[in-house]
Formats: structure tokens, sequence, C-alpha cells
């Protein structure tokens, strides 16, 4: 196992071999520093923590501050934990870069999907809408919210209206096109969770490809 935390940009495409364009979102990898290393005897479990995206340390409080000092580096913006590998091959303060990974390696990428707002069952939930024509009054209303008449209440798990969207979304299985270790960008096949900028996980995948 082996990951790294970066940023997305956008995407973009490029061409293969015989000419095929293929769709690829640009991530910003790293730098990422090591700023704790956490074991089973202290911890219960082994992971290296890595932080991305220097932050002012006017704009940080004390214990980042503080806790970033250990590994000598400056406040993370964006700090996350990377389980399930050998923290003997890492050191606080080791600095990770996006030729951790190579091309054709398939990865996991984890982010925060897009907020939409408050939004109604239709969008939401894709359900149908009612009739269109004159008269109808009844257009993008949800309908029936219970299956008995004399439940007098709704069922708890149903579907309606409500905030869309800012979920942790992971996607599997993504191929790794193309790197360009000079600018730390990981050109990643098809599309990855959030809107630009945002922040994403990346790991190599642990399930068949």
């Amino acid at each position: 196992m082996k990951g790294i935390l970066g940023k997305k940009l956008g995407m973009t495409q490029v061409f293969a071999a015989d000419g095929t364009a293929i769709a690829v979102t640009v991530i910003e990898a790293g730098p990422c520093v090591v700023l704790q290393k956490k074991d089973a005897d202290n911890d219960g479990y082994e992971s290296i923590q890595l932080g991305f995206d220097d932050k002012k340390e006017s704009r940080s409080i004390k214990p980042e501050v503080g806790h970033a000092k250990k590994a000598g580096a400056t406040p993370k913006r964006y700090i996350r934990e990377i389980r399930g590998i050998d923290i003997a091959n890492y050191e606080v303060g080791q600095e990770l870069k996006a030729d951790v990974f190579s091309e054709g390696e398939f990865v996991d990428i984890t982010g925060t999907s897009k907020g939409k707002g408050f939004q109604g069952a239709i969008k939401r939930h894709g359900y149908s809408r009612g009739p269109m024509s004159h008269g109808s009054n009844y257009h993008r209303g949800q309908g029936s919210m219970a299956v008995i008449r004399t439940a007098n209440r709704v069922p708890k798990g149903k579907k309606g209206a409500g905030h869309m969207g800012h979920d942790t979304v992971t996607l599997l299985n993504l191929e790794i096109v193309k790197i360009d270790a000079e600018r730390n960008f990981i050109l990643v096949k098809g599309s990855v969770p959030g809107p630009k900028n945002g922040f994403v996980d990346v790991k190599l995948t642990r399930r068949g490809q």
C-alpha cells in the first residue's frame, strides 16, 4: 500500500499511441510531508500522517504549529492518514512526491463531491415528475409519502428533498495515464470527485483491475 494527498486541478485530454483521445483528471500530488508515524504499540494500528498544502502560521492555532514543527515543517491545510503500509519505510519529516506512483498503476481516489444545496426529490433521487398537462397543478412534487394511508406517518428512511452533495466519495480502479514528476502532476483516466482545487486522497488500489 502507498498513497499521497493532492489537489484536483481540472480535466483535459491526452492522446494514446494509436491516436485515441483519453479524458484525464490532473491532480497536483504533493509534495506531502510525513507529520507523524503511528504504531500498534502506542496507537493500536499502523499508519503515517501526511500533510499537504502550506498554511500560514498566523492563521493556524498553536497545536497545529507545534505538531508541524516536530516534523520540521510548516502547518498544513490538509492532513490525512494512510493505513496498511510498512511504516518502517517512512520517517517523520520525509517528503513524498508524485513519483511514488508509476504510470499504468491503478488507484482509488477519495474526495468531497460538489455541494448542490437544498434540492427537490426529482433532482436528488431521480423521481419521476407529475403530469405536465394543463390543469394538473402538480408537476415536480414528490407524490405519495407512505404506502399505507392509515399509517398517518412517513416511514423512516423515506427519500425526499434535502441537502444534496458535499459527500465523501471514492472512485475505484482509476488508471494512472501519465506522471509529470517535475511539476508533481498525476494524470488519472476519467473523472474524480469534487470541484477544482478540491483536496483528494490517492491510494494504490487493493482491488483487482
